[in-house]
């Protein structure tokens, strides 16, 4: 069945699927550039590379308002990591590319060739919201591993944004986004264009671009689909058994809560199933989409020094920001602790009793709701300056610079969080009261209790220096044979500071016990790279880097890759290379961060099978997020990979252009940290990561930190389709197949299977692609697309009646333009013209529930304008 499906995918590409680059290569000029994944320069009709090139017009024309949505389009790119997984996950709002499915932290994204400086979360990857997307002339997308050309990062791909070159004139453009359905959601957009000066005439150009892009917040409840984390007809009942009114425990081993005889207090608590505790809907507090803002700024300077040398200095400033509520705070397992003197005792008059209390102490669990949801509010910060001279002298092409980086995040708590030692005091004497309504002096008490303020502050710096030139040795029997050299030096720094007196007052906020670190590094590289076109129709290229890392230690890499191209309408095409990605600053010196599990687990321990044993608190140990701890490990080593590719591009007439290529990526020692899925579904085989209290009847946490673990092993297709139709129509589409995504969770382990499975934490979609039919009269132009990710086998963690597929997401857009104005171009469109709501997931791995956020989206039809207005 596997191979029948694969011929149909390939029949479907053939139809469907494929590239956005060839449309735009008949207008090209006969101009060497450098290309994304070579240092020789070249005429870009000669690339023998697997490159997808996206114009800035085509997605303008798109209503595609960030580089996140820009890279949706590329059906390599597998997982969607954007806003939506800041909440509850302390990402700081970031956006990443994903290609392959690998990992973030192996694709490599650029500006302009250039590294920026990562995001200071993660330190893995640069955070997509600082690009520039109203300054872009294109992007290039590699889809093979290019570590020999531009060393770590590079194992999946490289995604380069290339600015414009220069800019004479101005233009001020408005956008707006609106979604059909109520709740929230909308978009606006300011972009400033500025220049002036002629480069070819003038000699100069200096241009500059501001853009401020807002999106506001879209509760979960705005949306049936994802309101709530009680979905019986589905077997789904995503709750925490820390509510309000409160559960409790008491020392003669009875729980249960005062509000359950009278149904608890729907719909946020509702009445347990197995006990005669409350459950908490935590869903309906949470955000499927953050409030954002992005705002960028970008101005670069460029002066011809001669004819073939010019030197430029750009500099880019960007501010993000990004705002999460989550539910109010969950105190379990902190002493909450209730006395028989208490007023609000079960059965004293004001809390209903409860049969079997006979004035013992109680463990209390429980969320003050009147204190409000817990508000996150996340800034992130990017500068960079970069001066370059690019030119020829000698003979030779050279490209040099000297660029600083530096990305800053802070957090800080802006409502919800409370002081633990507060809590544990007010309940202790009778002032709060943690089963009903508060007094006036106890809500004077909550208020006073509250926590505010900064409690992270977190920054990345790099200073890097590279040169590269390149220059014809010689003639073979087919061309130019061609050599470029290079080296680059790096100096990284990163640092971490932690807030401990405020962060350690409440055990909600993840960084109680978390402290200061940094870590710094320097990185050589060399590299060199030869062309030799051996023959008309045969051509060759081998690159080779060397990379040192004083921290842990260095690495060769070599690409070998072929053309062959006996016609002008066929081409046949070959890689093989070999990747290298040490373990970033943040994997080895990230603090130690401890947080609530994304999915309820019982105790293996002390709630085997769902019953507590005797002693244990089934608050805590049964159906309830347990703690898990994460963090850097300095004895992470560097994970290894090696990549081939073959294939074929076919022009069978002017109009149309087939391609497909074969992908082979294998990965050793793959630096993460096992999904909590994987420890708590084998509690035996980690035993050693479950750390309980001195006593033996608590689970402290579980440990999560970064580690090497085994190898993943991924093969697929990818097929693209370009075709000129009558009546000025042009068909733009491209697919990938995976036809396999296996990984280890520790060296020498059994391989899981990841394509078409939800699989730990995530799924691997077999088939995506994205569709363009366009229309071009005259001023007008019209764009219809779609997108399409194929079903999977759900995470189906319910019981076996209610296991289950999830199914294919696909949506269609419509927009349409007019620049037949002398200074005003129009584009209005509609995203998911058929308003269809993502398809129903049992996953419990983000915050929302009822759909996954990472891959769908739940505004639903949306509606959008853009308007420019050139001067």
């Amino acid at each position: 069945m596997r191979h029948r499906f694969l011929l149909r995918a390939l029949a479907a590409g053939a139809a469907l699927c494929a590239a956005q680059a060839a449309l735009a290569q008949a207008e090209q000029t006969m101009t060497r550039v450098e290309i994304t994944g070579t240092s020789i320069r070249r005429l870009a009709a000669q690339s023998s590379l697997p490159l997808t090139t996206i114009r800035a017009d085509d997605f303008a024309k798109q209503g595609l308002t960030t580089a996140q949505e820009v890279l949706n389009t590329i059906p390599m790119n597998q997982t969607s990591v954007s806003g939506s997984q800041s909440v509850g996950a302390g990402t700081g709002g970031r956006s990443e590319a994903d290609l392959r499915g690998l990992g973030s932290n192996k694709t490599l994204v650029l500006l302009n060739g250039r590294r920026l400086a990562n995001h200071p979360y993660g330190a893995d990857t640069v955070d997509l919201n600082v690009i520039p997307v109203a300054a872009l002339e294109r992007v290039e997308v590699l889809r093979d591993g290019a570590s020999a050309i531009y060393g770590t990062d590079a194992i999946g791909g490289v995604v380069n944004f290339i600015t414009r070159r220069s800019v004479k004139g101005g233009a001020v453009t408005l956008e707006g986004v609106k979604p059909q359905a109520s709740g929230g959601g909308d978009e606006a957009r300011l972009n400033l264009l500025a220049g002036f000066g002629e480069l070819d005439t003038d000699r100069f150009n200096v241009f500059g671009v501001v853009d401020v892009h807002h999106q506001a917040a879209l509760p979960a409840t705005a949306r049936a689909f994802s309101a709530t984390g009680l979905r019986p007809e589905r077997g789904v009942l995503q709750t925490s058994g820390t509510p309000f009114p409160a559960n409790f425990y008491s020392a003669n081993d009875i729980s249960g809560n005062p509000a359950f005889a009278s149904g608890c207090l729907p719909p946020a608590s509702v009445p347990s199933t197995s006990n005669r505790t409350c459950r908490f809907d935590y869903t309906r507090f949470v955000d499927d989409i953050p409030e954002a803002w992005q705002e960028t700024w970008l101005g670069k300077a460029s002066y011809k020094l001669s004819e073939t040398d010019t030197a430029s200095l750009e500099l880019l400033h960007s501010r993000s920001t990004n705002e999460t509520h989550v539910a109010p705070p969950p105190l379990a397992g902190i002493g909450l602790t209730m006395t028989a003197a208490s007023p609000y005792y079960p059965g004293r008059g004001i809390t209903p009793a409860v049969p079997g209390l006979t004035g013992e102490d109680l463990d209390v669990s429980w969320r003050p709701l009147v204190t409000g949801q817990r508000r996150d509010f996340s800034t992130s910060l990017t500068d960079r300056i970069l001066g370059s001279v690019v030119g020829s002298m000698g003979g030779w092409d050279y490209n040099a610079g000297l660029s600083y980086a530096e990305s800053r995040a802070r957090s800080a708590f802006r409502g919800g969080y409370v002081i633990d030692q507060r809590m544990v005091s007010g309940v202790a004497s009778g002032l709060l009261n943690p089963f009903g309504e508060q007094s006036p002096a106890g809500l004077a008490y909550l208020n006073d209790s509250l926590l505010l303020g900064e409690y992270l502050n977190a920054k990345m710096r790099s200073t890097a220096l590279d040169a590269h030139a390149s220059r014809e040795l010689g003639t073979l029997a087919g061309g130019a044979l061609a050599l470029a050299l290079g080296a680059e030096f790096r100096h990284d720094r990163a640092t971490y500071r932690v807030n401990r007196d405020l962060a350690s007052q409440a055990s909600s906020s993840g960084y109680a016990d978390a402290k200061d670190q940094e870590g710094s590094r320097n990185i050589g590289a060399v590299f060199f790279e030869i062309d030799a076109p051996f023959l008309a129709m045969l051509e060759a290229n081998l690159a080779v880097r060397y990379d040192r890392y004083n921290d842990v230690g260095g690495s060769t890499n070599p690409k070998l890759s072929l053309k062959w191209q006996p016609t002008r309408q066929l081409l046949g095409r070959a890689s093989y290379n070999t990747g290298f990605r040490a373990p970033t600053l943040y994997d080895l010196h990230a603090p130690q961060v401890s947080t609530n599990t994304s999915d309820v687990y019982n105790d293996p321990r002390l709630c085997p099978n769902g019953v507590a044993v005797p002693g244990a608190n089934p608050n805590l140990a049964c159906d309830q997020q347990q703690t898990i701890r994460g963090g850097g490990n300095p004895n992470v080593k560097p994970e290894k990979s090696r990549t081939y590719s073959a294939g074929v591009v076919i022009e069978p007439m002017p109009t149309l252009t087939l391609s497909l290529d074969y992908w082979n990526i294998r990965l050793k020692d793959q630096i993460n940290s096992l999904a909590e899925q994987t420890i708590f579904g084998d509690p035996l085989k980690y035993a050693s990561l479950f750390h309980y209290n001195a006593a033996g009847n608590r689970l402290d946490y579980i440990e999560a930190t970064t580690t090497n673990l085994g190898e993943v092993r991924a093969r697929g297709l990818d097929l693209s389709l370009t075709m000129r139709l009558p009546y000025s129509l042009a068909l733009q589409a491209d697919g990938t197949y995976v036809d396999r995504y296996a990984y280890q969770n520790e060296r020498g382990g059994p391989y899981t299977e990841n394509a078409g499975v939800y699989a730990d934490a995530s799924p691997v979609f077999r088939w995506r692609h994205n569709l363009l039919l366009s229309w071009l009269h005259g001023p007008w132009s019209v764009n219809v697309g779609n997108r399409y990710m194929s079903g999977y086998h759900d995470q189906n963690a319910v019981a076996p009646a209610f296991r289950q597929n999830v199914g294919a997401y696909s949506t269609w857009s419509l927009a349409g333009s007019y620049t037949g104005f002398q200074r005003l171009n129009l584009t209005v469109g509609v995203k998911n013209l058929f308003d269809k709501d993502p398809p129903y997931t049992n996953q419990h791995t983000t915050f929302q529930q009822g759909y996954d956020p990472r891959y769908t989206d739940p505004l639903g039809r949306t509606f959008y304008a853009r308007g420019t207005v050139k001067f």
